[in-house]
């Protein structure tokens, strides 16, 4: 017997490991590949195209409010869907964009830091949060976990 031909999701992980695309990157394509099936009733993208796509990232910008980098991952996953899955060439794509934002978000200083860790109660959730903030990426580091923590400080 013929082994069975692998599903679409699994020829997405298969081409993305292929490219030597890092596993967050992975998870995050076959998400957004995933919700914009379901966001078309479970349509096989095969059957799909541009108007589709756009009708996704339109729906994005508008109803879901996200932000541009957001709808901008999206495209790329559904792009790289297109291209090196299924080897269609999307024709370009015109859906509404979302707004980019006025101003860079705030990064807390060194001052910033001292004035919050001074105060009475400033807990490790604080120095993650801080961490976080500050730019850093703790959730890298092996055994770090950052989901489900809570800033407990109030200061920050």
């Amino acid at each position: 017997m013929a082994p069975k031909p692998k599903k679409l999701l699994g020829q997405v992980r298969d081409a993305i490991r292929l490219k030597y695309y890092s596993t967050r990157t992975e998870e995050a394509y076959v998400n957004w590949i995933k919700r914009c099936i379901y966001f078309h009733n479970v349509r096989q993208p095969a059957q799909t195209g541009a108007p589709e796509v756009e009708i996704f990232l339109t729906h994005l910008a508008v109803e879901q409010n996200v932000a541009a980098s957001t709808q901008n991952q999206a495209l790329s996953a559904l792009l790289f869907l297109y291209r090196e899955v299924l080897n269609q060439d999307l024709s370009p794509i015109d859906a509404l964009r979302a707004k980019k934002p006025k101003c860079l978000p705030s990064v807390l200083t060194r001052e910033d830091l001292r004035r919050a860790f001074d105060q009475p109660g400033a807990s490790a959730d604080c120095a993650t949060y801080a961490r976080v903030r500050s730019g850093q990426r703790p959730w890298r580091r092996p055994g770090f976990r950052l989901w489900g923590r809570k800033c407990t400080c109030g200061s920050l």
